[in-house]
């Protein structure tokens, strides 16, 4: 029931503290591993305390000392003396008890522990050693470590780490829990009974083929693209209306089904990706590339009286750029708009050479039609129609302005009301319908082949106005020229910049001599990009065991944390790029391996030596997304509609929620198959969301969301129980359960058989409340 949300989540609890835990801790755990390393032990210590006034801004950096490059802190600094720590002024200052001397100063609120103070004094003695930071270096593709018995490369290397500390991994899950975690995480919905059934039965005999079996049934099915393009579009900042105060409604949803096609189709990465960023800058650009630039017009849009429209477009671009960095590049290259980057190698001025490649677009919108619409060919024959017809009325001409200008006022009296209306209306403001319709009025004989070329013009009309609009991005024919903004105020333009990369990345490599964003797109998806891949394959690695092995999956800089696996994720990046950006053979490859195979089941000694379970010695328990949390209790209980694509629906909310906000709009609930659809299809409005998928963290749409937090909260309990599409859901349960029995539908809700007490326990309460406690049961809403 709601009120059985057990112990087992307060673990996701502990997740959410991990960064803050695993920046202070790792350090020191890692530097007892084995040999210093600088990029894993000294590096987070001196971003998290020292660079901030002492790293790569230079118009903020302090005593003219430089600590993030060897250069500044040995040779200019003089800060370092190599193999000398105690004759190094900054071992001086990170040991000095002064106020006034020590570092870092306390008004900055930060102080160094025992513990670091001794590793950067080792790390001194050691030669204070240097290293590129492990991100900004191109991935190599190493042999996974040799382990007795194991041939998975993913288990090797995970399981060479598990021996380092003592552990051994988990056995795999039982068939049920197999099955339900592969069928959420592939397709976001549980598998029925009978497919639990089959499944076990299949495993009995040989689980190996009965897994692989089941994993490619899942990556064919069509609701693998709407699972993973609602993971697409939390970093796409997706929504249908427009944000700001306002917040009207915005028509893009061919976009979202754009995404999900793909997804579908298994479109390369790569492909994904310029497609996205730059579809329209193709070579004979299809109409479905095009659509895919809505990708950058998710950004939000004030509708305000006396806004300055200039300032707003400026606000996208800004927008466009940080997403572009966290999305593609798992930087935060949106902190360098207003001054050079605090703590990562981008200058304010490499921010504005991105920036000039988004500087240059249109926003228009577009018509799309069914495919069976030949939009080109009905424009033609409409076009000779009206010019038929057209000969019609001036052959007829003289005989009506005869018949009009005779029409006495009692006669114009004596006309129906339309046609009087007609008549007032300006001889040259009379449409071609309207005057045909005077010619009949006048009494003038038409031909039965100009009705129905009137018939057909209407049917023409009504085909060419199926077409849905949906907003994207083309290049200007002129560019706009690009300028550094002073503090990143669009009013203080300083010096022009050129489209151009940062330094710290590999080179742009292009033959235009205007770079644009095809050019961008291209060096995001470059063989020599060292970032793109590795943040597309940590993502999808988070996405399956709750995070990544990135913690920091939106930052791959300096302020970020080390990889627990970092010849993992190099192997996993390469494998990635060398079969074609295949992301759902990437998919196949994590989730035919033991590690992710394996058990979450708690354990004592994991949680005595690593409990956050950074190694891996088993899986972990997800809470399921606020969209998959509806589309379970659909399935379950036998609404969930299979209909794909389209227009927005909108369940039922409850009562009063779109009276919030400045503009307050009324929410009618869709009927038929479409109240129940998959909730990737539910109308969000950005101010005001649904508040069954706000309660469950679905992000707002205002920016990019690279992970969702998982809290733990009564709302959540009392959305379940309350909520008026939730309750809907139990009312068509309580059926279910009069028609297949408690247990089938205890099956139906957590893919296993409930044991006689939780029978009992549930079979006490009245059909109607058993139903509703099924659905917000704590293993409903959790995958093992």
């Amino acid at each position: 029931m709601g009120f059985i949300m057990t112990s087992k989540i307060s673990w996701t609890a502990l997740l959410l503290i991990s960064p803050l835990f695993t920046l202070a801790s790792k350090p020191v755990l890692q530097a007892a591993e084995g040999e210093l390393s600088y990029d894993r032990d000294i590096r987070p210590i001196l971003s998290e305390n020292c660079f901030s006034c002492h790293g790569f801004d230079d118009k903020k950096r302090e005593a003219d000392l430089r600590l993030d490059t060897r250069a500044g802190a040995i040779d200019e600094g003089n800060a370092i003396v190599v193999g000398k720590a105690d004759e190094s002024l900054l071992v001086k200052r990170i040991q000095s008890t002064n106020a006034e001397e020590v570092m870092p100063p306390p008004e900055s609120g930060k102080q160094l522990t025992d513990a670091q103070k001794d590793l950067l004094k080792l790390w001194i003695n050691e030669g204070a050693n240097y290293e590129k930071h492990w991100a900004f270096e191109k991935p190599i593709k190493k042999d996974p470590p040799s382990v007795e018995g194991i041939s998975n490369p993913i288990d090797r290397f995970v399981q060479a780490k598990l021996s380092e500390h003592k552990l051994t991994p988990s056995p795999v899950a039982n068939p049920a829990t197999l099955i339900r975690r592969s069928t959420l995480d592939l397709i976001g919905l549980p598998p029925t009974p009978q497919e639990i059934r089959e499944f076990e039965a299949a495993a009995a005999k040989d689980l190996p083929s009965a897994y692989q079996e089941l994993i490619n049934r899942l990556l064919s099915s069509p609701h693998f693209g709407e699972r993973w393009g609602r993971w697409w579009l939390d970093q796409a900042r997706y929504a249908d209306s427009h944000g700001y105060s306002i917040d009207g409604e915005r028509e893009i949803w061919k976009y979202r089904d754009w995404v999900i096609a793909s997804l579908n189709e298994n479109k390369p990465f790569d492909q994904f990706t310029v497609e996205q960023l730059a579809g329209d800058l193709l070579p004979n650009a299809t109409l479905q590339q095009k659509i895919a630039t809505g990708f950058h017009r998710n950004t939000q849009i004030n509708q305000e009286g006396g806004v300055d429209p200039e300032q707003f477009r400026m606000d996208s671009i800004f927008d466009r750029v940080a997403t572009t960095g966290n999305v593609w590049l798992g930087l935060s290259i949106g902190c360098a708009q207003c001054h050079s980057h605090k703590f990562d190698p981008i200058t304010q001025k490499e921010y504005y050479q991105i920036f000039a490649f988004l500087n240059n677009q249109e926003e228009p919108s577009i018509k799309v039609y069914p495919e069976h619409v030949n939009v080109d060919e009905l424009n033609i024959e409409r076009t000779e129609i009206e010019r038929q017809l057209a000969d019609v009325i001036k052959a007829n001409e003289a005989a009506y302005v005869k018949w009009e200008t005779e029409l006495t006022e009692e006669q114009r009296k004596a006309l129906p009301e339309a046609t009087s209306k007609l008549l007032k209306v300006k001889e040259d403001k009379r449409k071609l319908s309207e005057r045909l319709q005077l010619l009949s009025s006048a009494g003038i004989s038409l031909s039965d082949d100009v009705s129905a070329k009137q018939k057909r013009l209407e049917e023409i009309e009504n085909e060419l106005n199926q077409g849905v609009s949906t907003l994207i991005l083309s290049e200007r024919k002129t560019p706009r020229d690009t300028f550094l903004l002073i503090k990143g105020d669009f009013t203080r333009p300083d010096e022009k910049v050129q489209p151009g990369t940062p330094a710290i990345l590999h080179p742009l490599v292009t033959d235009n001599p205007s770079p644009n964003r095809l050019d961008l797109a291209k060096w995001l998806v470059s063989p020599e990009n060292p970032l793109t891949s590795r943040v597309i394959v940590n993502r999808t690695w988070q996405q399956l065991f709750g995070k990544g092995i990135v913690e920091t999956e939106n930052d791959f800089g300096l302020q970020g944390t080390v990889p627990s696996h970092p010849e993992l994720l190099d192997w996993l990046a390469v494998e990635f790029r060398e079969n074609g950006w295949n992301f759902k053979e990437l998919l196949r490859t994590i989730m035919t391996s033991h590690t992710y195979m394996q058990s979450s089941n708690h354990r004592n000694d994991v949680a005595a030596i690593d409990p956050l379970n950074v190694y891996l010695a088993k899986q972990n328990r997800l809470r399921l997304e606020a969209e998959i949390v509806r589309d379970v209790a659909l399935s379950a209980s036998g609404l969930l509609s299979p209909k794909m694509y389209g227009a927005p629906v909108r369940p039922p909310i409850p009562d009063g929620i779109m009276t919030v906000g400045q503009s307050q709009r009324k929410w009618v609930a869709s009927q038929g198959e479409d109240r129940y659809r998959r909730a990737i299809y539910t109308f969000l409005y950005r101010v005001t969301p649904p508040p069954a998928l706000n309660v469950f963290d679905a992000p707002d749409g205002l920016s990019t969301c690279t992970r969702r937090i998982r809290s733990n909260t009564p709302l959540q309990a009392l959305t379940l129980l309350n909520d008026p599409a939730f309750f809907e859901f139990a009312q068509a349960m309580e059926k279910r359960i009069k028609e297949e029995g408690l247990e089938n539908c205890f099956i139906r809700c957590t893919s296993r058989k409930p044991t006689a007490e939780e029978l009992q326990l549930i079979g006490s309460l009245d059909s109607l409340n058993a139903a509703r406690a099924l659905l917000n049961l704590d293993e409903t809403l959790n995958r093992e």
